[in-house]
């Protein structure tokens, strides 16, 4: 069986095309060549989609009874403390304060979401951040 396209078929060919280089034309606009990014930058973005994401799991977010996850949580939280324990020396006390407080917050969070506790200094993050009480 053929199918025999409409005639105005080259003509959406057209208009798509035009759409997504329009498309592509205001991706390059908007971003950032990546070597005009400072390091600090770089490093507390990466922090705070970490610590979004974890707040999420943890049961912070719109709907917990649905978004709780405990394991991908702690995976997020252990991830979030690493980076911000080997950053915070680089990128200066005044951004990692914040970051260390949201990351405190989170341990604290996810202490009292989980059904059965951690020993203290053996919650995610307690490895690179010390016990959070």
């Amino acid at each position: 069986m053929t199918t025999i396209p409409p005639q105005d078929a080259p003509n959406d060919d057209a208009e798509r095309l035009a759409r997504w280089e329009e498309q592509e034309r205001q991706a390059a606009a908007a971003s950032r060549d990546i070597a005009d990014v400072a390091a600090v930058e770089v490093i507390t973005t990466a922090a705070v989609h970490l610590m979004s994401a974890a707040a999420v799991k943890v049961g912070l977010a719109d709907d917990p009874a649905t978004q709780l996850d405990l394991d991908e949580a702690r995976k997020l939280i252990n991830a979030l403390a690493g980076l911000i324990t080997a950053g915070a020396p680089e990128i200066s006390d005044m951004h990692a304060r914040s970051l260390r407080d949201g990351l405190r917050s989170l341990q604290l969070a996810f202490r009292e979401a989980s059904p059965v506790p951690d020993a203290v200094g053996k919650g995610p993050g307690e490895k690179w951040t010390g016990p959070v009480t």
